[in-house]
């Protein structure tokens, strides 16, 4: 019915022109096809941009599963950096070309996208600068790992490209060491940490491989020389780092902190949130508030049930206290992966039985150990294929614990209780990140999905934790809910303490003090993120400044059109714009 009444009043609209003397049907029609003409040219360019760009940068193309040239490891050194800066400028150039107010909406945000990508490039190697100060960013296991694990070609077609790949990684290295200049200590360490880890991939098991394959011998004698040379490389390598970190210890280093100006800069370049830094962490100050009031009601509520003393007047050591005795439920520390793969097939049965979003049962999701060379960072993560791969795996990475102190380990468990490593597998597979990235691989607008937004990748898989609860899961029970605000505190404190350690000075001794009294989390979760506030700046303020986004669109539909809303239709037409930031995907929704 909507359909045609739009085709009607176009009608009208064409026949009272025509009336009243000021444009012609042949004249609209003509531009129409001017219009159509220019569409058809903003997508040319969008896709040779692309391609171009997998020129420039091969390994990234791997990661989104476009093969253009695997077997190249590119040197980071200054002649790279000069090409991907031309890459901007001519790229910038053809953007400019373009009349905004001629392209459609879809393609605006296209548009916004690539200009925004082109800015980011130039702003790294030109102002940020952390290929002098991070050295942690300089580890070539994650291409390799790629080509191994990945079935995109017969196995021998991929060692062919490892043997490749292996040429340049001495040089690799050598343009790293002459990179680095007044590193961070916290990013020197992590450097060696995930270094040491790069010989999980370059392994005895990659020598097996080619021994046992079909390659010729003089292959396999290339290998052999260049498998010796690169593991050489990188224990060179690590044996740097290691005197450059006592080095840094004992006469002092880089502050990881990047200040005000900087971390406005890269607010605006990474979230894309329509307001600035300062104000979302004045927001998230205000969320806390009333989050802990929540907290407090259902504290007061379920406290007899489970604590017999009386309830202390002070409602965040009620809620402490509480959290203690609650926490004591957990899974044993050697089940903790095998836990979180019994998890995914009853979030799947949730989610199918209550209708809130479509899975595609032909989407592999595999929960695996996090390999080593990524670990170090985050506890669990997504490591998910591309669009030019939609059908291979996506890895669920779930750290172990059999490398942690045994008071570590329990004060980790605590901290994933039973109810929380729920929320957990909610926010990482069904239906958040996982769940995101299928529906992104499928998006019409390449340039959405694979330069997607991190606040609107983020915001999507916290939104679903809230979501799944008022649907049911849990059925409802109070200690999930406090359990979840927990969690979801969590999120509001990381955008706390990501601009009050790198914007305000905020210390380790005042973060932990936040992250444990204001957010009731364990220490060992605490320790674990003031790391990651050492080693990053901006992401963690994407989980909260997307979730924000996302729940309040939702909760404006939802008053707009009362009876007829649809959760399942919102999340699918939602989803269905890859991953654009939030305030364009409203846009176009509206």
């Amino acid at each position: 019915m909507k359909k045609a009444i739009l085709t009607l009043s176009i009608s009208l609209a064409l026949m009272s022109a025509c009336g009243s003397g000021q444009t012609s049907v042949t004249e609209q029609s003509a531009s129409a096809v001017e219009l159509s003409a220019k569409q058809v040219a903003f997508e040319q360019f969008s896709q040779q941009f692309i391609d171009e760009l997998w020129q420039l940068a091969p390994t990234w193309a791997m990661y989104n599963g476009k093969h253009v040239n695997d077997g190249y490891l590119e040197i980071p050194n200054q002649a790279s950096r000069d090409k991907t800066l031309a890459f901007v400028k001519t790229q910038q150039q053809k953007l400019s070309a373009f009349n905004q107010d001629k392209l459609s909406p879809n393609e605006l945000i296209d548009y916004k996208l690539i200009e925004n990508l082109l800015k980011k490039f130039a702003w790294e190697i030109n102002t940020f600068k952390s290929w002098q100060w991070n050295p942690a960013s300089y580890n070539v296991a994650g291409g390799f790992a790629q080509i191994i694990n990945e079935d995109f070609a017969p196995l021998d077609d991929r060692l062919s490209l490892v043997i490749e790949r292996l040429e340049n990684v001495p040089a690799y290295y050598s343009a790293a060491r002459s990179n680095i200049e007044n590193p961070t200590l916290t990013h020197t360490k992590l450097a060696i940490q995930q270094n040491q880890g790069a010989f999980s991939v370059l392994s005895d098991d990659l020598a097996d491989k080619v021994d046992s394959s079909s390659l010729s011998d003089t292959q396999k004698q290339l290998f052999t020389e260049r498998f010796e040379l690169a593991k050489a490389a990188i224990n060179e390598h690590i044996t740097w780092l290691n005197a450059l970190a006592a080095d840094l210890e004992k006469n002092g280093s880089r502050d990881f902190r990047i200040g005000e100006e900087l971390y406005e800069q890269k607010f605006a370049l990474d979230i894309q949130a329509g307001m600035t830094a300062k104000e979302l962490y004045q927001k998230a100050l205000a969320d806390k508030q009333r989050v802990q009031g929540e907290m407090a009601k259902i504290t007061n509520d379920i406290w007899s049930k489970y604590i017999d003393t009386p309830k202390p007047q002070d409602d965040k050591l009620a809620i402490r206290q509480l959290i203690d005795v609650l926490s004591d439920k957990h899974v044993k520390r050697d089940e903790f992966v095998d836990e979180v793969r019994k998890q995914i097939p009853e979030l799947v049965k949730f989610v199918n039985d209550k209708q809130l979003i479509t899975l595609d049962p032909k989407k592999p999701l595999v929960v695996r150990e996090t390999p080593e060379y990524m670990r170090g960072f985050a506890g669990a993560s997504i490591s998910a294929p591309g669009p030019y791969e939609k059908n291979s795996n996506t890895y669920y990475n779930v750290t172990p614990l059999d490398g942690m102190s045994d008071e570590s380990a329990t004060s980790y468990l605590r901290e994933y209780n039973h109810w929380i490593l729920q929320v957990l597998n909610i926010h990482e597979a069904i239906p958040g990140h996982y769940t995101q990235l299928v529906y992104s691989n499928e998006s019409k607008s390449l340039v959405k999905s694979l330069f997607g937004n991190g606040a609107m990748v983020e915001g999507w898989a916290v939104y679903t934790e809230r979501m799944m609860l008022e649907e049911g899961y849990g059925n409802f029970e109070p200690e999930m809910w406090l359990m979840y605000y927990k969690w979801n505190l969590r999120v509001i404190a990381n955008t706390i303490l990501d601009y009050s350690i790198q914007v305000n000075g905020m210390d380790e001794q005042q973060a932990i003090a936040l992250m444990e009294n204001e957010a009731f989390q364990q220490r060992a979760e605490a320790e674990g993120k003031w790391r990651r506030a050492t080693l990053s700046q901006v992401q963690l303020t994407s989980y909260y400044s997307g979730y924000r986004e996302i729940y309040d669109f939702r909760e404006e539909l939802k008053q707009q059109q009362g009876d007829d809303f649809d959760l399942k239709a919102f999340h699918e037409q939602f989803l269905s714009y890859g991953s654009a930031p939030v305030k364009y995907i409203r846009q176009l929704m509206k």
